[in-house]
């Protein structure tokens, strides 16, 4: 049977990447501050353990939709599934991000290449293609992109495609805000420093414990989220540099 629109005025985001890191700890916010969330990612497992993390009294606010956001079919069904179950999107919020071990010019494969910018440019294009529409004529709706500081400046820690992948994240966030803001939406790029996540086993040499320890926990990131989706509608903070102390 059909699931009926949830009734509720709560607020409604769709998070990619929310079956860990960064993305886990924004539906654990965005629920604990009473929104209603759309959990998006490709393992179904992996968002079912976000949800249980949540406070009983909250899942019911929240539901997930298991998805390959770089295939734009999955995304347009998955959009639809999501409206269809919430009534509307109110706030996206990318958090989906991979890198690949091998990630300089001198030995990146062609096919990592390509899987990266599906997961990290592509899939957060797609969804947005989606959502544009019904935010646009609702003239309501923020866009918040974890992005990361090799948006800013390219670096090889990085390495090659997460760093193009990620400069194309951040032209994606300012041409929406160039030509949606007359439409009352906004975007906004989050750029983190080093965060204690599962990404970081993808480096070529995983950081040590020691040094996990003293760079920002996900948590920190999904306050910035936080601050990007909460302000007044007439306030946009279009970039947000943050980096561990």
């Amino acid at each position: 049977m059909k699931k009926k629109p949830l009734p509720s005025s709560s607020p409604v985001a769709l998070v990619t990447g929310a079956g860990s890191g960064v993305g886990r700890a924004v539906v654990q916010k965005l629920a604990a501050e009473g929104w209603q969330v759309a959990l998006v990612g490709r393992r179904a497992e992996a968002l079912a353990a976000t949800i249980a993390l949540v406070p009983a009294a909250a899942r019911r606010r929240l539901a997930a939709f298991a998805c390959d956001i770089g295939e734009v079919s999955a995304v347009e069904k998955m959009c639809a599934a999501v409206t269809a179950r919430f009534g509307r999107v109110d706030a996206f919020i990318n958090a989906a991000g991979t890198n690949t071990p091998r990630r300089s010019w001198s030995e990146l494969p062609l096919a990592a290449y390509h899987e990266l910018m599906a997961a990290n440019l592509h899939g957060p294009f797609h969804c947005v293609q989606a959502l544009l529409p019904a935010m646009r004529a609702r003239r309501s709706g923020t866009f918040v992109f974890i992005n990361s500081e090799a948006g800013l400046k390219a670096s090889p820690k990085a390495g090659v495609a997460y760093v193009a992948s990620k400069f194309g994240l951040t032209g994606l966030a300012q041409s929406l805000n160039a030509e949606e803001r007359p439409h009352g939406l906004r975007a906004c790029s989050i750029f983190p420093g080093d965060i204690d996540t599962d990404i970081l086993n993808k480096r070529p040499v995983p950081p040590s414990p020691e040094a996990r320890a003293k760079m920002m926990r996900p948590e920190d990131v999904a306050a910035c989220v936080w601050l990007a989706v909460s302000l007044p509608p007439r306030a946009v903070v279009e970039e947000l540099l943050v980096r561990p102390l």
